[in-house]
């Protein structure tokens, strides 16, 4: 089995400490954005990984429960540095976005309302449109290889347009590509680990069921530090899917079953986890400082968080032994190519909210030229664009 950091030079700690606090810092727009902020860094311009390891490790991160920007980070550390990379590149994703909602809940909690952020979104998002473009483009290359994965990219991407379960799609894209290699195999056996893939997400879609996800009536429960972590220990546990899911688990549990919150108050967690750089499962330090103060937002933080963890590292060797079969990688290949319309049906979302006049057309258009022609560090355009955003709402062209 080859080391996590074998073919490239070796990554220190620092190096990938400082990448994924400045990505926790600047990574406006949701899982599509961050994926592709982690693509245009590791890939293009760090060279950490191959377009193919990435897709890999992204086809990965879709299987399994929890944000899958931030399962992503926690891979692409043990790639670099093992064990410790994981540790640190997960930590340090999530750390500065936890910052930030903090700060946002104390000024909720404080002053009773959210500070106005109508202009920042407004100059972002069209950036973020021109930077999940531009790795749509960069991955595409590398996923749909042949006429057949771009046939099964297309199904998939009008499918997930449909409204058709992202598992679904998954393992029936994989489905299709194995059995259209099957034919042509010498040994016509299923590989273990591909049982081993099909068994371990079984198990895991049952979990809901297990734990009791879905309330059966509205039964108050006191609120301490215990339930609060246990709760998102939960959460974070049976989640697929976007932050609109999140918020459904959210009313399930802390709003009908616990009484915690308010309707009114986790739509306003929804919005701060939403429109703040980072992971949207940050969602949970709002709700945490909101009902126990400081306390309660590391302690919902670290419930939420905690299992993508634990998922990354149980699925490490897996996603090694798939390569190895040719069977199981023609699986694999079939999932990048789902992972990739997956990425695109969010990302049409996206530019549909997103370019919505002139300004933010032209925004969309420039962001694009200047990363494809002059390679200008997407950073740079989302910190420009958000102060763009920001004076056209002082100036009062926008509300």
């Amino acid at each position: 089995m080859r080391s996590p950091t074998a073919g490239a030079p070796r990554t220190s700690l620092g190096e990938l400490a400082a990448l994924f606090l400045r990505l926790g810092s600047t990574a406006f727009g949701g899982p599509a954005a961050h994926i592709a902020l982690l693509e245009e860094e590791v890939v293009r311009r760090r060279g950490w990984l191959t377009q193919e390891r990435f897709l890999d490790l992204l086809s990965a991160t879709n299987l399994i429960p929890g944000p899958n920007s931030t399962e992503l980070a926690i891979h692409i550390g043990y790639e670099r540095r093992g064990w410790a990379g994981l540790l640190v590149a997960g930590s340090c994703f999530i750390l500065p976005a936890m910052l930030i909602v903090m700060g946002f809940a104390w000024a909720y909690v404080r002053f009773g309302t959210l500070p106005a952020l109508t202009g920042v979104l407004y100059g972002v998002k069209p950036v973020m449109v021109a930077v999940v473009g531009q790795a749509l483009w960069s991955l595409g290359r590398s996923a749909l290889k042949t006429r057949p994965l771009q046939l099964l990219a297309l199904v998939a991407l009008a499918l997930s347009l449909l409204g058709v379960n992202e598992l679904l799609l998954l393992f029936a894209a994989g489905a299709a590509i194995g059995a259209r290699r099957w034919p042509t195999l010498e040994h016509k056996t299923l590989p273990p680990a591909l049982l081993l893939l099909l068994g371990a997400v079984g198990a895991l879609a049952l979990l809901p069921l297990l734990l009791g996800v879905q309330p059966a009536g509205p039964t108050a429960a006191p609120l301490g530090l215990l339930p609060l972590g246990l709760s998102f220990v939960k959460i974070g546990s049976v989640l697929y899917g976007s932050g609109y899911v999140l918020l459904a688990f959210l009313d399930a549990d802390l709003v009908q079953r616990f009484q915690w919150l308010s309707h009114g108050q986790l739509l306003d967690a929804v919005v701060v986890g939403q429109v703040t750089p980072g992971p949207v499962f940050t969602t949970a330090t709002f709700v945490g400082y909101t009902l126990l103060g400081w306390r309660g937002a590391l302690v919902a933080t670290a419930g939420i968080f905690l299992p993508a963890f634990l998922f990354v590292g149980l699925s490490i060797k897996l996603v090694e032994r798939l390569r190895e079969s040719p069977l199981a990688g023609a699986f694999l290949d079939g999932l990048n190519a789902a992972s990739w319309a997956l990425m695109a049906a969010v990302s049409l979302t996206l530019a549909r909210t997103a370019v919505v006049d002139g300004p933010t057309v032209a925004l969309a258009v420039a962001s694009t030229i200047l990363l494809l022609r002059y390679k200008i560090n997407s950073a740079w355009l989302v910190l420009g664009g958000a102060a763009l955003g920001y004076g056209l709402q002082a100036l009062g062209l926008i509300t």
